[in-house]
């Protein structure tokens, strides 16, 4: 370090050597970090060259009755056969699943699994960008392939998560993703699902307004641009100038795409319903509160629901303990399109089945729990031609449980994601066993085995 006096205080000034050192000792560290974080991550898994055919289990195909001891055949990532009297090809790998259960992978809805690792850490989060206007955003583009978050998720049977962009009145397009792969290219099930809008809050009446504005100034360019753009192709080569947020609203307003409304309060639903039929735009609802106030509005308009959680106490303070508890039940018996979406931060992500088994302890049945964290979301994201059931020709994406898929104390026994094995080894079974061995060293009584590890 050199330093200079000048009103006769140091100051330290840091020289081409200091800074060559510091640089080597943040390079040295970060790769360390880096390689622990690599060397913890779970392998992405391959897929088998060979059919596999689980026998002997109960099978849940979700879109049909359930199957005793029955068979579910899949070959290169896709299912095959369904049923209790499956031929089984010479060359598959049988897999006996005697006493246990066979149903496809759930799918979480709404989420920010795989956009963010430490919320606490800007740098690990990439959920929202600047400005209120950002149809064009891909949500998929920023899927961290290697986060811990994905492979819990994965092991609790969470096969397909919906990465969802945030903090922005359109926040952009939300995609299906696999929680197990290389890259985020190939987790890619499906991407531009739908569009993100967070409904303005009814707290600040002048900001409402406001934010209602832009919302109809987005869609009323949309509709002059694609005019625009059409009378331009006739009068090549003048082209009317390509805007990516126009383009990506432009099947929107074609009603191609869904619009996903993130909605909180009733005047706020009830707001929504209003816009979207006066925008003659498709609408998803997503909220854990107060839509089941609106249940026969929504059932009469054909508007279906995500639910974004279940478990959670009353928002005000007139509520009984069970106000998001029995939402679901009460918008089945209304007749209501509805998927349970869970928690939306990534830590708490892998407790879907949880919420879908609240449902049931509040009136939901248990038929109905399932598919709303199956099939039924399969349908409203628009995935259910590959996803959501056991059926053949659908993705391989199957799981194997010793117990029923929403009794908390059911563990998964293996997990395929299109036909691939995954690795059931995620971050707190390492480091369940990792304390586990810590109090062997001790010489402490090795502990009972506990049914739900997690």
């Amino acid at each position: 370090m050199s330093t200079s006096h000048q009103n006769n205080r140091p100051t330290l000034r840091p020289t081409r050597f200091s800074i060559t050192l510091f640089a080597a000792l943040m390079g040295v560290l970060f790769g360390a970090l880096i390689g622990n974080s690599i060397a913890s991550a779970d392998t992405p898994a391959t897929l088998d060259p060979q059919p596999v055919a689980i026998i002997n289990a109960t099978v849940h195909p979700v879109s049909d009755a359930v199957i005793e001891k029955g068979t579910v055949l899949f070959a290169s990532g896709k299912i095959v056969a369904v049923g209790s009297d499956v031929p089984i090809p010479e060359d598959a790998r049988v897999i006996d699943a005697s006493g246990q259960h066979v149903y496809p992978g759930f799918i979480h809805g709404q989420s920010i699994l795989g956009l963010s690792e430490i919320s606490r850490t800007t740098e690990s989060t990439d959920v929202q960008e600047l400005g209120e206007i950002n149809p064009m955003i891909r949500a998929q583009v920023a899927y961290h392939p290697a986060s811990e978050h994905l492979s819990v998720a994965a092991v609790h049977g969470i096969t397909t998560v919906v990465p969802t962009p945030s903090g922005s009145l359109i926040a952009g397009m939300p995609a299906a993703m696999m929680t197990d792969g290389w890259t985020w290219e190939e987790m890619t099930i499906r991407e531009k699902l739908g569009m993100v809008i967070e409904w303005p809050s009814t707290a600040s009446r002048e900001r409402m307004e406001r934010q209602l504005q832009q919302l109809d100034d987005a869609l009323d360019k949309t509709r002059r641009y694609q005019q625009a753009r059409a009378a331009s192709d006739q009068l090549a080569p003048e082209q009317h100038p390509m805007d990516l947020r126009w383009e990506a609203l432009l099947p929107v307003v074609g009603r191609e795409m869904p619009v996903f409304l993130s909605v909180g309060d009733l005047r706020q639903i009830q707001a929504a319903v209003a816009w979207a039929e006066r925008q003659q735009v498709r609408v998803v609802l997503v909220g854990n509160r107060h839509l089941d106030r609106v249940a026969e509005l929504l059932a009469e308009k054909q508007i279906p629901v995500m639910l974004t959680g279940v478990i959670g106490g009353p928002a005000h303070a007139w509520e009984g303990y069970d106000a998001g508890y029995t939402v679901a039940a009460r918008l089945h018996r209304a007749g209501v399109s509805f998927c349970i979406a869970g928690d939306t931060g990534a830590a708490n992500a892998y407790r879907l089945a949880h919420h879908a088994a609240a449902a049931v302890a509040f009136g939901l049945p248990v038929d109905q729990a399932l598919k709303a964290i199956t099939l039924d979301a399969a349908r409203i994201l628009g995935i259910d031609d590959v996803l959501g059931s056991l059926q053949p020709g659908k993705d391989a994406t199957v799981v194997i449980s010793d117990g029923h898929p929403l009794e908390i104390r059911t563990k998964n026994q293996q997990v395929f994601i299109r036909g691939r094995s995954i690795d059931m080894t995620d971050k707190h079974r390492r480091l369940y066993e990792r304390y586990l061995e810590k109090h062997r060293h001790q010489h402490i009584a090795e502990p009972a085995p506990s049914d739900d590890r997690r």
